[in-house]
């Protein structure tokens, strides 16, 4: 699906949002739900960077690090891949002040939501990285480069763009999962629809208005991947062409 028809649906989705906040029975909850969302955005963001922190870290760790940080990396993503977000959100929030480690409710979603989506990026990380064509590898051992300036200016260039898509796929479940923080107390988009919903049982308007704010979000970062994908191929081939 090209930038434009996704634009069309971002576009045509806020136009049923602004038709439906001039009917009363919907103006009622779209604040606090736009409220709620802010927070969603907070998370989702802040546990995407994390994400690709952590993906990039233990991709590397894998494919090149020594012995120990080979193991270290392999058990988070197994540990992280293997178990339920929602049971690694609880066992953050609940177990961890047993130890003595307190944190609040928002850091705990970040790095919940984080680490989990990291794990996945990594096997992302790491397939885009053993995709490149061996010529490329070749040709930077026989410019004499050291596997740093290796990795930064051959290897890593063209990997991105084949990172893009999957990184743009897991953005958006990671968005998704943040309605799994609202069991923790966080007043994001779910939890504010589940107040709403209970004091007033107002089922239809509420969780429309949650669908179709969900799906702008969701947009917005397909969007957004979609465009730095074509300059990231841009790029190359101006590179290529150099």
């Amino acid at each position: 699906m090209g930038i434009r028809t996704l634009v069309g649906m971002l576009v045509a989705a806020l136009a049923v949002i602004g038709l439906l906040a001039t009917q009363p029975s919907y103006s009622l909850f779209l604040p606090g739900l736009l409220q709620g969302a802010l927070l969603t955005i907070e998370i989702a963001v802040l546990g995407s960077v994390l994400a690709v922190a952590m993906g990039v870290l233990a991709a590397l760790a894998r494919l090149y690090g020594p012995a120990p940080l080979r193991w270290l990396a392999t058990v988070y993503v197994e540990i992280f891949r293997g178990t339920s977000a929602l049971v690694q959100l609880f066992w953050l929030f609940f177990v961890l002040p047993q130890f003595g480690l307190l944190m609040d409710a928002f850091t705990v979603a970040v790095l919940a939501l984080g680490l989990n989506v990291g794990a996945y990026g990594s096997e992302v990380v790491r397939g885009a990285i053993l995709a490149v064509a061996p010529g490329q590898w070749e040709a930077s051992i026989a410019l004499n480069m050291s596997r740093a300036q290796m990795l930064r200016r051959i290897i890593l260039p063209q990997a991105f763009i084949g990172m893009i898509p999957p990184w743009g796929n897991l953005f958006i479940e990671l968005l998704k999962s943040t309605a799994l923080v609202s069991l923790i107390t966080l007043t994001d988009l779910a939890f504010k629809a589940q107040q709403m919903n209970q004091s007033t049982l107002k089922t239809v308007p509420i969780f429309t208005l949650v669908l179709l704010i969900y799906l702008v979000m969701s947009l917005a970062i397909t969007i957004g991947m979609r465009f730095l994908e074509q300059r990231a191929s841009a790029g190359l081939s101006r590179g290529r062409a150099a």
